[in-house]
């Protein structure tokens, strides 16, 4: 048995999920998980944990899933930590970063956490005083790239909310640091980037309270 993860858009209304699952069951699919990622203007955003007997199944699963009327596949994955349970991600990352003992620790641990929890391709937390690069997970952007992001958001320029739909960023204002996120394969949604904001508000008072 192998869990993947199924990105899906879908019309607004009642029994399209229910539909969706059923075509799962037909292809001896196990729905094991739910979570809405985005609403608005009459469609929905979800993602499905599902889990198949084998890769074989993946192209049905995706056919029959699409033959609903009103539904797309955006993405679908293999869920690399199968025994994770995502909607206690943001929990266990909030109690990780209040747990640090130190500056460092913190950031380590935080692009460490992100890293696992958005299942990002690469992670870099930046001190925008300093202009330098902190901490870093994955296989991140050049660092000129990097730099230059930075730059535009230290000056206030539109790159701060207009980021890329595969790009997250995390500012932590009073600290003045910020955390850039990439995952290419599939695009942050309205949800994740409301997780990252609360976790930025816990970071950010943090950051602050160590003297390292």
């Amino acid at each position: 048995m192998t869990r993947y993860v199924l990105r899906i858009w879908l019309d607004d209304r009642p029994g399209a999920l229910g539909s969706v699952a059923s075509r799962i069951g037909s292809v001896k699919g196990d729905l094991v998980g739910i979570e809405i990622l985005e609403r608005g203007a009459g469609r929905v955003i979800d993602e499905l944990i599902v889990d198949l007997p084998n890769d074989e199944f993946v192209d049905l699963m995706v056919r029959e899933v699409q033959e609903v009327d009103g539904v797309d596949v955006e993405n679908v994955s293999v869920e690399p930590n199968p025994d994770r349970d995502s909607r206690l991600d943001p929990v266990l990352t909030a109690a990780a970063i209040v747990e640090q003992e130190s500056r460092s620790g913190l950031l380590e641990e935080l692009v460490d956490r992100l890293s696992f929890d958005f299942t990002t391709r690469w992670v870099v937390a930046f001190d925008m005083t300093e202009n330098a690069v902190i901490a870093f997970r994955g296989n991140a952007p050049l660092r000129g790239w990097v730099e230059a992001y930075f730059r535009g958001v230290s000056s206030g320029s539109a790159y701060e909310r207009t980021e890329p739909s595969d790009i997250a960023l995390m500012i932590m204002p009073q600290s003045n640091v910020a955390v850039l996120m990439g995952r290419p394969d599939r695009p942050f949604r309205d949800l994740e980037r409301s997780q990252l904001d609360a976790l930025a508000r816990i970071g950010d008072v943090m950051l602050e309270s160590f003297t390292d």
